[in-house]
């Protein structure tokens, strides 16, 4: 498995795989082509039917644009073999012609590949040995550490540093999304609710105002996402509210250190990181399951640790997490990063406690493994149509016009 690095990625919404990948893309093909005349993108399946939604061509663009003009071409009836996010670059020269085309996949969480058999696209090393959680979890259960120790023991020095950035990143996020108001882009005119929430939530008793607060961190991080603001990959910027939001809350009302905090985000890192490896992450390849319910998964795991579950204990949580989440599809409303999924990350954070504290009564012994539970979803993921895979053709999206 790669660095945590790879799986918590600082930068800009609305959406990892149509925004941050795109993007990338564009900047490895011009910094490899910085002679054309002009540029010729092609956007296939996924990305060409949500891409406009979710700002694919706006992230493209921004970067090809400063080296020669770009036209881009939406086919999204049209689905590559490889991946549901494909993308075809060529440059075009000064006869006309089109020339060293590159093919490219946008897989999730802004991580890139160029197919089948082929590593990542910055051929990043190989960090962890081990990746199932079956075979992490004896490892911490041998030897007497929790998940942030094995994360402590496979990846260089400087990861706390950059987990630290990270969490700082989710803080600002929250906060910035507290204290901002007005409406989401777009053509649905959704007004900001965070701030709201978060100023009926402190009216409440203590009991409704915990979950209340919960419900207004991950829609802080989830509207400022939707807004294009600078948010964490935990794992997608689809679902980049419920990690932040369960931790800003812990840390606020449980008081716990930043350094605990750190090493929850670590937790966390290492069971996103399994399902990146084993399933998948993208909404398009395996519907929402991948995004909101693997960040649930995260969350869960992050906060039984915290309340010092054992290693089994936080299993358990994360394994609930997703489970719970397993066929839910991505069916974005006008391909925007609004409805359902600022909801469903409010919802997906709740749950994440609710696993915590159900994990927690028990000893940890159940049936159905987390490993279990990832290679299920993986299988139901591509099991499903793909009208119910970030198209925008089916479920909640059904009849809603989309961006031409």
């Amino acid at each position: 498995m790669k660095s945590l690095r790879e799986l918590f990625r600082i930068g800009k919404g609305p959406s990892s795989s149509h925004t941050m990948g795109p993007q990338k893309a564009a900047q490895l093909y011009a910094s490899r082509h910085p002679h054309a005349v002009s540029y010729h993108v092609t956007l296939y399946g996924s990305l060409a039917a949500t891409g406009k939604g979710h700002m694919t061509d706006k992230a493209i663009e921004d970067v090809l644009t400063e080296v020669a003009p770009v036209t881009i071409d939406w086919q999204p009836n049209v689905f590559l073999p490889y991946h549901p996010n494909g993308m075809k670059f060529a440059m075009i020269d000064s006869e006309g012609k089109r020339i060293h085309e590159w093919t490219v996949y946008s897989i999730g969480g802004g991580a890139l590949s160029e197919g089948e058999g082929n590593d990542m696209i910055l051929h990043t090393p190989e960090v962890y040995l081990m990746d199932k959680l079956s075979d992490i979890q004896h490892w911490c259960e041998t030897n007497g550490r929790n998940y942030w120790e094995y994360v402590d023991k496979c990846e260089d020095d400087d990861i706390w540093d950059y987990l630290r950035e990270v969490w700082k990143a989710m803080k600002e996020a929250v906060e910035r999304g507290i204290n901002t108001e007005g409406r989401l882009p777009g053509p649905l005119n959704l007004a900001r609710k965070a701030s709201v929430y978060y100023v009926k939530a402190t009216g409440y008793k203590q009991s409704l105002q915990s979950r209340g607060l919960v419900y207004a961190y991950d829609l802080a991080v989830s509207e400022e996402n939707a807004s294009g603001g600078t948010i964490v990959t935990a794992p997608t910027c689809g679902s980049s509210g419920v990690l932040p939001a369960v931790l800003y809350h812990l840390s606020t009302a449980h008081h716990f250190s930043e350094d605990k905090i750190i090493r929850a985000i670590a937790t966390a890192g290492i069971f996103g990181n399994v399902v990146k490896q084993n399933a998948s992450i993208s909404g398009a390849d395996v519907g929402c399951q991948g995004e909101v319910g693997v960040a649930c998964a995260m969350a869960s795991a992050a906060a039984c640790q915290l309340f010092g579950g054992s290693p089994a204990q936080i299993e358990y949580a994360a394994e609930m997490g997703l489970e719970h989440h397993l066929g839910m599809t991505c069916d974005p409303v006008c391909g925007l990063v609004q409805i359902p999924c600022i909801e469903r990350n409010a919802f997906a954070a709740c749950r994440a406690l609710d696993s915590n504290l159900y994990a927690a009564f028990s000893d940890g012994k159940h049936r159905v493994s987390f490993d279990h539970v990832v290679d299920v979803m993986k299988q139901t993921g591509h099991d499903l149509p793909s009208l119910y895979k970030e198209t925008s053709e089916g479920g909640l999206a059904k009849g809603f016009n989309h961006f031409k």
